[in-house]
């Protein structure tokens, strides 16, 4: 049951799930596993090496680490576009879809940002502390009276130079079926005077859209695990698209709306979709 009438909801559930894509055997899920613990140990090492390193290097390291993780999650990063910060040093909103726990690493293996993310992540095993120490700003969709002041720290953040990522539609869909992107937090790059950077998150077996990787309705974090684990040749394609500049939407709605716009061409493509860039090093 959702706390107030305005909090995100998504019809997908487990019938959205594609349980019959190709998978690996047991043997090389359960190595998958073994990797990404060590992968997920070593992070006690990293956080603290990224939180003393300076600039690019910092950058570099997590952004290192988070591919690292995937790939031993058995995830292939394919990048379309630029980076998500065009000009550094000056702030950006990164607006991307929400189908995944994957979303998240692999935003990070493309640029690491600062991202919102619900509340209940800060509490996950292992992965939580780490999302935690990448400065993730949780917010709580179940009291309203909190969101401004989610979205001041956003605007100081990106006044302060950062790039901030944000799920638009608010809670997780299936990855075929998208949702309506909620202009809330939209507000943060109108009161900072910055751009909104569209990114969309598209998962794919042999070239074809996949839902198996989708965490949604009744999922626990194990089911979401087991059935990454168990897939075979699964990529994530990161669809970096061009900035919104500032001053092209005056409301939040009309900014929200706009950046919805931008992403349907990946998500409801009438033309081809571009060629995948170099992933970066």
């Amino acid at each position: 049951m959702s706390a107030h009438p305005w909090m995100p909801v998504s019809p997908c559930g487990e019938g959205c799930v594609d349980r019959s894509s190709p998978s690996v055997g047991p043997l090389r899920a359960a190595w998958r596993a073994v990797a990404a613990l060590a992968v997920l140990l070593c992070g006690a090492v990293v956080a603290p090496a990224a939180l003393v390193a300076r600039g690019g290097a910092r950058e570099a390291l997590l952004r290192r680490w988070f591919r690292v993780l995937l790939g031993a999650f058995g995830v292939r990063l394919r990048l379309v576009g630029p980076v998500f910060q065009a000009t550094p040093g000056r702030g950006v909103l990164v607006v991307s879809n929400h189908v995944s726990w994957l979303d998240e690493l692999a935003i990070d293996a493309v640029q690491p940002i600062r991202l919102v993310a619900k509340r209940d992540i800060r509490d996950w095993p292992v992965l939580g502390p780490l999302i935690t120490a990448a400065r993730t700003v949780y917010l709580d969709r179940e009291r309203l009276s909190l969101l401004p002041g989610t979205v001041a720290e956003l605007a100081a953040a990106l006044r302060e130079g950062a790039a901030v990522g944000i799920h638009a539609e608010g809670t997780t869909w299936c990855g075929v079926a998208s949702g309506r992107y909620r202009p809330a937090l939209f507000q943060a790059a109108l009161d900072a005077g910055v751009p909104v950077r569209p990114v969309v998150l598209r998962y794919l077996q042999d070239g074809a859209t996949t839902t198996r990787p989708a965490f949604i309705g009744t999922d626990t974090l194990v089911d979401s695990l087991r059935r990454v684990l168990r897939a075979r040749a699964l990529t994530v394609e990161v669809h970096v698209l061009d900035e919104i500049a500032p001053g092209r939407a005056a409301t939040r709605h009309a900014l929200a709306a706009l950046t919805q716009r931008a992403s349907e061409h990946i998500t409801l493509p009438s033309t081809p979709l571009p060629t995948p860039h170099p992933t970066p090093a």
